[in-house]
């Protein structure tokens, strides 16, 4: 019974990071929102059983720059006389990830009896490896891909097909990229210092195993879970010391273990490179920059030639209003005609609002960065991300930072919240 619930919580927790629309629901009605229908509720609960209603100061002071950053964006598409409310909504956005998340770290909490980062983790990668799984599915046995197709509306199936992308059950493009680059991370932080899964041979294989596959076929979805990948390696060479030459006992079992890993997975994707066609293309799109490395001698996609010669579109140089507050255009391409994230922000509300919306992030990765001090690189690290991931697409992490709020919140955290210390004690 117990692994059902589990299993229940994860399948939950995937319709929260990789939101679905079903088919035979309202359009627009995902279960992201259904989730934070739920959470509105189980809040009501807590604060019932607190005998007060109280949220934890990140969350105000979140919420109240997230507000700001709503009326920057509303007071845009007033002057430029646009209805593009994309972002001057930012606010009900950011607490519909927040009502969603409570739902899945409440039921972690329940389910467990205590809820920590470690555990958070583990849901997240058993999520990835899910979406990786259903994508080859998808892929690779057609009358999945009918039964998937069937139910669940990604909006952009035809897209999918035409460009004959991989892509799982919500999880597509780089919203997948950039949500598997998280996991590496997260993964990468366990590896390199939580000393418990450091001494068990078997977590460091299932870790490294998870961190190698959602790496792989994550490439092979979308290339920007290469840029978590690269972030998490270089992060593992120096927190376990080997930029310093100083190195442990316990991270030589750790480097040993990962580079036998590896080689388990090269082995088996050389096999299937050699004698599956299929696999032989996913490999090639997934990693081309390796390829062309190897064969022409440049590192270079055709992903990144285009939007280094398409992509970067600025307003005019005298152009001081848009600079200042934007055009109020966001979601319209043939206004905007670029994806990469700094550029339309500055065409929705300005150098003013791309301020607030970084002001948002520093303070969200600051305020979680003192209430979990023992993981307080990860959010260095995943302010790092979200900026660099503006460089390609607009994709909003907040999602994530939500999930370390609901943590934080009072009802959970006095309770069930655990520090790393706590659990190998």
């Amino acid at each position: 019974m117990r692994v059902i619930l589990i299993l229940l919580v994860g399948l939950l927790t995937s319709f929260y990071y990789f939101p679905i629309d079903f088919r035979f629901l309202p359009s627009g009605l995902n279960t992201k929102l259904l989730l934070a229908l739920v959470g509105l509720v189980v809040m009501v609960y807590h604060f019932i059983n607190m005998k007060r209603i109280i949220l934890s100061k990140e969350v105000l002071i979140a919420s109240f720059v997230a507000l700001i950053f709503s009326l920057v964006g509303f007071i845009s598409t007033d002057i430029n006389n646009t209805s593009d409310y994309a972002y001057s909504t930012y606010i009900s956005s950011m607490w519909v990830w927040f009502s969603a998340s409570y739902v899945i770290i409440s039921l972690i909490a329940a389910l467990h009896g205590k809820v920590s980062i470690k555990i958070l983790t583990n849901y997240l990668i058993g999520v990835c490896l899910f979406q990786c799984t259903t994508a080859l599915l998808i892929d690779f046995v057609p009358s999945f891909k009918m039964f998937v197709d069937r139910f669940v509306d990604m909006k952009i199936n035809e897209f999918l097909d035409e460009v004959d992308r991989l892509y799982g059950i919500g999880a597509t493009l780089d919203v997948a990229g950039i949500r598997f680059s998280v996991v590496l991370i997260m993964i990468s932080f366990l590896l390199s210092n939580d000393s418990e899964v450091k001494t068990k041979n078997w977590e460091i294989f299932l870790y490294t195993l998870s961190f190698f596959l959602i790496a792989g076929i994550g490439n092979m979805m979308s290339r920007t879970t290469s840029v978590g990948m690269v972030i998490s390696i270089g992060y593992m060479i120096y927190a376990n010391n080997v930029v310093k030459n100083n190195i442990s006992v316990l991270n030589i079992k750790l480097w040993n273990m990962i580079l036998m890993t590896l080689l388990l997975i090269v082995g088996i994707a050389t096999y299937f490179y050699q004698t599956n066609k299929d696999v032989y293309e996913l490999l090639r799109f997934g990693f081309e920059g390796f390829f062309n490395f190897v064969e022409k001698g440049e590192w270079r996609t055709d992903s990144t030639d285009k939007l280094n010669k398409e992509m970067w579109i600025w307003p005019a140089a005298n152009d001081t209003k848009t600079w200042l507050i934007g055009k109020g255009v966001f979601s319209n391409w043939f206004l905007v005609k670029t994806d990469v994230g700094y550029c339309r922000f500055i065409f929705y509300s300005g150098t003013i609002g791309l301020s607030v919306f970084i002001f948002f992030f520093v303070y969200l990765s600051y305020a979680l960065w003192h209430k979990f001090l023992e993981y307080k690189p990860f959010f260095f690290i995943l302010f790092v991300l979200a900026m660099i991931n503006w460089i390609k697409v607009s994709t909003d992490l907040f999602l994530v930072y939500a999930l370390f709020l609901s943590m934080g919140s009072p009802f959970i955290y006095e309770r069930y919240y655990q520090k790393p210390e706590e659990e190998c004690a």
